[in-house]
């Protein structure tokens, strides 16, 4: 559907800034860590009723924080656009709400509350204005986003369930760019382990198994992979890659331990390759766990899946006329730099997924910051990308 002049206008001028904001504050003010987010959850809850909208409250697997669901339907064919969003936040100190210069500061403002705000503002003004040609908008708020604390129940329940939309928008701090791809992840740690008890150096048995040496040779392997798989490759995502950023054994320097731990992650380009991927990884440790003598364990928590959208898929060419109506030219296309939840929808759900949000600084520190017109555009192009795939 083509954006005219009087459908862009009419989206700009009923974006209500100090509802927008008013709301963000009141997201942000109350602290949500990930895996406590029920407060937090039925304060939006609250300000959607308030509004006037029916409020689904299922537990999506967590029934400590139910998710805040609404849908918003013109009643006419078309498509359903999901505007999804976490409300949880990571574990550092809270940072109470504050606006000054224009900005919006606070624990979460940033990672994304504000951009939640955003797509609730947008969700208001399609309805005030009736806008939306067909179709309708699924609002979806969680927890158990921010790892190592959650694991994306919520979001997964909703795939399960069928809880989706035929696209979904996220509003994370990613603005500069429209990501069509993302590597998959997997966070691992790997425990190596010998039988008896830790002992001297000097009075170690002939043969003993060594976990340090072990480990060493792990991590000379995974380099070997690295270096192996970086050839599968993605025009926008990079590369397959290993990295190990943690080793950790003993308790002084001359006793030979029982434990060595090893903490990495692995990543890769191809979609629907996690299995396969995790499989390699665990031949290997079987591998160098015989011929070593030592028994190698490993927890693998996949974050998410490789994904891949198509550049003229409808939600695409919907968002960049969006984009280019409110700032004079669409996006360029890139990767997405780091997993979130669109990456379970795009990669385990095959949900085409866009992540966009604010220009935002400060995530995961103590110094979030969300330009107010920042949020402001967000909402606005969120409503505008509504308008033109819902109704196609």
């Amino acid at each position: 559907m083509t954006l005219s002049k009087s459908v862009i206008e009419r989206i700009c001028q009923a974006v209500n800034v100090d509802r927008l904001l008013s709301t963000a504050i009141a997201l942000v003010e109350i602290p949500s860590p990930t895996r406590s987010g029920g407060p937090v959850a039925e304060r939006l809850a609250e300000l959607l009723r308030a509004d006037g909208f029916t409020v689904e409250r299922p537990d999506a697997d967590w029934p400590e924080a139910p998710a805040v669901v609404v849908r918003y339907n013109t009643g006419k064919p078309g498509r359903i656009l999901q505007f999804d969003g976490h409300l949880d936040t990571v574990h550092l100190p809270f940072v109470p709400p504050r606006v000054e210069n224009g900005n919006l500061y606070g624990s979460g403002s940033s990672d994304m509350k504000g951009g939640i705000a955003a797509f609730v503002e947008a969700l208001r003004v399609l309805r005030e204005t009736d806008s939306l040609p067909g179709g309708g908008i699924l609002i979806t708020a969680h927890d158990h986003h921010e790892g190592p604390w959650g694991d994306r129940r919520q979001v997964n329940a909703f795939i399960k369930s069928g809880l989706v939309g035929d696209a979904v928008m996220l509003p994370e701090y990613l603005a500069t760019q429209l990501p069509l791809a993302g590597r998959g992840m997997s966070i691992f740690e790997v425990r190596i382990k010998r039988d008896g008890v830790p002992v001297h150096e000097v009075f170690r048995p002939a043969g003993l198994p060594d976990v340090v040496k072990t480990g060493a040779e792990l991590v000379v392997r995974l380099h070997q992979l690295h270096d192996r798989i970086k050839s599968i490759t993605h025009p926008y995502a990079g590369h397959d890659s290993v990295f190990v950023g943690r080793m950790q054994a003993g308790e002084i320097y001359n006793q030979s331990p029982l434990l060595c731990t090893i903490n990495g992650t692995r990543r890769w380009v191809t979609p629907g390759q996690g299995p396969a991927v995790r499989g390699e990884f665990e031949a290997l440790l079987a591998q160098l766990a015989e011929e070593s003598g030592t028994t190698i364990e490993v927890d693998w928590e996949q974050q998410g899946e490789a994904f891949s959208i198509a550049p003229d898929h409808p939600i695409v060419t919907a968002f960049q006329s969006a984009y280019a109506a409110i700032t004079g030219a669409p996006l360029p296309y890139g990767a997405k730099p780091f997993v979130d939840d669109g990456s379970t929808y795009a990669g385990s759900g095959g949900i085409p997924a866009l992540t966009h949000g604010p220009l935002a600084t400060g995530a995961h520190t103590l110094n979030e910051e969300a330009p107010i017109a920042e949020l402001v555009r967000v909402a606005q192009v969120y409503a505008l990308t509504a308008i033109g795939f819902c109704g196609g």
